[in-house]
Parts: C-alpha cells; structure tokens; sequence
C-alpha cells in the first residue's frame, strides 16, 4: 500500500480504494492536482484540472476520481509536470504521452492547443525507448535508452539546448557537447536543464541568473555546459530546485552506470557524490543550499552535515525546500520549512524524504512519482483485517444464531476492556452469544480488526445498543454517525428513542433538530402515534421551547 494519506487531496478517498494505490503523484500551485495509478493499471485523476492537466477530455474539476481511459493498461516508468501544468510520462514500452497547457508547444504536438487527454509524443521518438521525463515551467526533456537528450517547448533562455532562443515545437536531440555521450539522467529547473553522464560529470543549460547552473558566473546557456568545479568528483545524484516547475523522479538508469540521477528544483542545485558527499550551488535566499547562510553560489559547494553517508537527496520544483536521506535511514531538511528559513540540514523524525514535503513545503506536492512495488506487502492494519473471522489461524470463536465468528483472543484483549477482563478468566474456545443478533455481534468484532463499522443506517442502532453494553465509547460515536446518514421522516423518532434509550446525546440532538425540520411530516407518522408517553411529553416541552408551536 502506497501512504499517500500525508496529502490532503486524497483525503476523501475512501480505504479500499488508497489501498489500491501503487503509484502517486501531487501537483499544481496548491497541491490540488493528483494522478495516481492501482494495482490493476488502472489511472485516476481529481483535483482542479487547471489546463486540463488531469487529462480527462474536458476542463472540469472533480473532487472524486475520474479514470483515464487512454493509460490505463500503460505501466508509467516516469512523470514528470510543468507549472501550466502540463504532464508528461513515460511508459515501460518507452513512450512518450502529454496533455495539459501547451501555450508554448510544450506538449511537443507542433501546436499551441492545450491538450484535453494525454496524447502519443511521436515527432523524432517513433524509433526510441524513452526511459526518463522532466519538466520545465514550459519546457520538457527526454531521455532514451541509448543515452540522448530529447528537447522541446519553451526556449527563453536556451533551457532547449538548441543553440538558440526560439521556442522548439517538437522534440529535437540536444547535441553540442553532449554528442557521442551517454547521459544517464536528467532534470529540469523553471527554465533551466541539467544532465548527468554515465562518467558522473554534471553538464547544464538554460537560465542561470542565481548560478544554478554551477558554471561560476550567471550567464544562460544555449548549449550544454560542463559544470567544471565537479571535475574529479563523480555524481551519482542532483537534485535540482526551481520555482514553478518539474516534478523529479527517482532515476531510472539505464545499463551505462550505476544509478546516476540528476533532478531540479527552483533555482538552486544538490548533488550527490558516489562517496556519499552532498555539493549544492544556486539561489540560497531561503537557506536552501544548506550552508549556513543566504548566500547565493554559482559554483558547487560542499554542505557540511556532519552526519553518515548520505544516499539520497530530494528537491521539489514548487518549493525552496531540500532533503536528504543517510545509510542508516536518518532524513534531514533545510531550506523553506512552513515559512522558516532553516540554513544547515536539520535532523527530523521521518523515515523518508517524501514526508518532508508532504509536511514541510509550500505547496505540499510530491517531489518525485511515488511508487511501491507490486508486491504482496500487507500493513498491518491491512493483515488484521485480512485474518478477521478466518478459521485458519483464530484460536476464538462466537457462535451467534448458530454461525461462528472465528477471532483472536489476544487482539481482543488488547482492543476491548470486556473481552481482557472475560477472556482472562475462561479458557474455552467457543462463546455463545444471545443477547445480540449476528449481523451486529459481527460488525462489533469486525471493528476491533479495523477500527470502522460496516453496517447500513438502519441496522446501527442494534450496535449502538452494543456498543452502550460494553461501553465502547468511540464505537458508540461511529454508530451515531452511521444512524445520521439514515434518518428520514418516517424514522426519525424511532431513532430518537434509541438516542434516549441508549443515552447517545449527540444522535439525541440531531435526531430532536431534524424533528424540528420536518415537524409536520414526524408527526403524522405512525412511530409519532406509538411513542412512549414520557418520551412525547419531553420532545413537546422541548420543541415548545424552540418556538415549535408558535403561529
């Protein structure tokens, strides 16, 4: 199961369907965007559709999952988003789809017409395997297989590497120095590109006005530019950041090195050295370069952390926050952290770089494609779920209305006083129940492995009753909102005596207010004819004193 519960976007998303999330991404100017992909290949989008960038065929946002046709059955390696946005992935086949903002032929279509639904990128890419994307604001990048740069979109500042500065319409190899060299991995900053080899040398173009090129000046660069002050020190990992731009991704190398990846954010650069070591260069206002200061630099420098080796650094292109993750799996940050500017690597409690973002940056968007493996890893609030009421392993069972319900008897005495104090004192392993029907004892033991009710409105109020007997507090209060969703004219006050009854107050009070609401209808109901005397004394007094009967 993929945690994506850290982004508010999916908050609506019910269990069942987060546990089928294998891969994630959050994106856009308030993390209000968000693709995700299931386990059975399948791809869903919600969120605001700014520029169609959920790729759904229209401009409409949707607060709940629309699925995209076109990818589904497509196992996407990369993805990566501009600031219009605009989307770009890359499948295990090696191709390259688009869609979203295209107001400068990011999508690579040869057009300016934002694309509706993702569409095939194919002008010089009919013939390669494209392993790796980025996105600039309006610019993208492709790796293939063989090791080539593919370029497109918007050319402002050279970050196309075609020489010049006139927007590229359809993918075009970038050459110059980058001729006869394998490139590994690839990144993008707001209008900047960054590329490593399989030599572990940094080469860039594109903007560079806060020096995030490393160059040593704050030149732009039509063409690529080898970031000399490495020279000697291989990189197996930068991270690059910019303002509006890029998603990156874990590298995915190809069979020329061991894993070199490069990655942008919004104007400053990390890089990852093979021995472990973390260099940075570029904007530093926000502390970002982790150095100590504000200081910008246009040359690579070294960040003290004064830890282990590092193993991985992470960058968001819509914030000004870094991380970074040690061998032994200590996560730090620095950088802009909710509005603190924080100048050196500080250790957190997290266990990957991912929560920084998710916790710490502004917007909080993903900074990489997140992606579990499709393995048969269980939670385990999903393993407990998954053994309930089996007979293979349960040492426990009620019988109720002669069907057994198979449990566990130490995770029962863990989640229920009643059951630690029963179970304490009797050994069998059968328990027959009789003061409650089987479809509620069931919900009650099914709670306890996983902390939610499954039973429809009108079959809550027996484990209301339940739940009153065995003073389960917090499963009261779930069957009370469960009952809420199922009220009606016609049962109002039946559910009302139960609220009474059962001493539930808060179901009292809605049931008593929606009473209110439909005051002529509750009152010709049959259950308003047979109700407990004591009982229709009170709700007259009381609706009297809410002005009820007034004229």
């Amino acid at each position: 199961m993929l945690d994506v519960g850290k982004w508010p976007v999916f908050a609506l998303l019910p269990p069942e369907e987060l546990g089928l999330i294998r891969q994630a991404c959050v994106f856009g100017s308030g993390a209000n965007e968000a693709l995700y992909v299931t386990v059975n290949d399948e791809v869903f989008g919600l969120g605001t559709n700014c520029s169609s960038c959920l790729g759904l065929g229209d401009l409409q946002s949707t607060i709940e999952p629309r699925r995209i046709d076109v990818l589904c059955g497509k196992k996407i390696v990369s993805l990566s988003y501009g600031t219009g946005p605009h989307v770009v992935i890359a499948t295990s086949e090696g191709e390259v789809y688009a869609w979203g903002h295209n107001g400068y032929s990011q999508l690579g279509n040869g057009t300016t017409v934002h694309g509706l639904i993702p569409a095939l990128v194919s002008t010089n890419l009919q013939n390669k395997r494209v392993t790796e994307v980025a996105c600039g604001s309006h610019h993208t990048i492709a790796l293939t297989t063989e090791g080539e740069v593919y370029a497109w979109g918007y050319n402002n500042s050279g970050q196309v590497g075609s020489g010049s500065t006139a927007n590229q319409p359809t993918p075009r190899r970038v050459s110059s120095c980058l001729q006869n060299k394998v490139v590994v991995n690839i990144a993008c900053g707001q209008l900047c590109s960054m590329a490593v080899l399989d030599n572990g040398e940094v080469y860039g173009w594109g903007y560079n006005c806060n020096g995030q090129l490393g160059l040593g000046n704050t030149g732009n660069q039509q063409t690529p530019c080898r970031v000399a002050a490495l020279q000697g020190v291989k990189v197996v990992q930068v991270r690059v950041r910019h303002l509006p731009l890029n998603d990156h991704q874990q590298a995915h190398p190809g069979p020329f090195s061991p894993a070199l990846q490069v990655a942008c954010g919004y104007a400053h650069t990390l890089a990852l050295t093979d021995d472990g070591f973390v260099y940075s260069w570029g904007a530093n206002s926000y502390g970002q370069l982790g150095t100590g200061n504000k200081n910008n630099y246009s040359l690579a420098t070294l960040i003290s952390t004064d830890k282990e080796r590092i193993v991985e650094v992470a960058a968001c292109h819509t914030s000004h926050t870094s991380a970074a993750k040690t061998q032994s799996g200590q996560v730090l940050m620095w950088g802009q952290c909710r509005g603190q500017v924080v100048t050196n690597p500080h250790v957190t409690h997290f266990s990957c770089t991912d929560d920084v973002f998710a916790c710490f940056a502004t917007p909080a968007v993903t900074w990489h494609l997140l992606t579990v493996d499709g393995d048969d890893y269980l939670t385990v609030a999903q393993s407990l779920k998954k053994e309930f009421d089996s007979p293979e392993i349960s040492d426990l069972k009620f019988l109720v209305d002669g069907k057994c319900i198979h449990v566990h008897k130490a995770l029962l005495k863990i989640r229920c006083e009643y059951f630690r104090v029963l179970l304490n004192e009797t050994d069998e392993d059968t328990i027959e129940i009789h003061q409650f029907p089987f479809l509620v004892y069931r919900a009650f033991l099914e709670y306890l492995y996983t902390d939610s009710i499954n039973l429809p409105p009108e079959d809550a109020v027996g484990l209301l009753d339940l739940a009153t007997f065995y003073r389960e507090s917090r499963l009261k209060r779930l069957c009370q909102e469960t009952i809420k969703r199922g009220i009606s004219e016609e049962n109002a006050i039946t559910l009302l005596s139960a609220a009474v009854k059962y001493e539930a107050r808060d179901l009292e009070e809605f049931c008593f207010k929606f009473c209110i609401n439909h005051l002529t209808s509750v009152t010709q109901t049959q259950a308003f004819a047979e109700m407990d005397h004591d009982l229709l004394k009170n709700f007259i007094g009381k609706a009297s004193r809410h002005g009820a009967f007034r004229n």
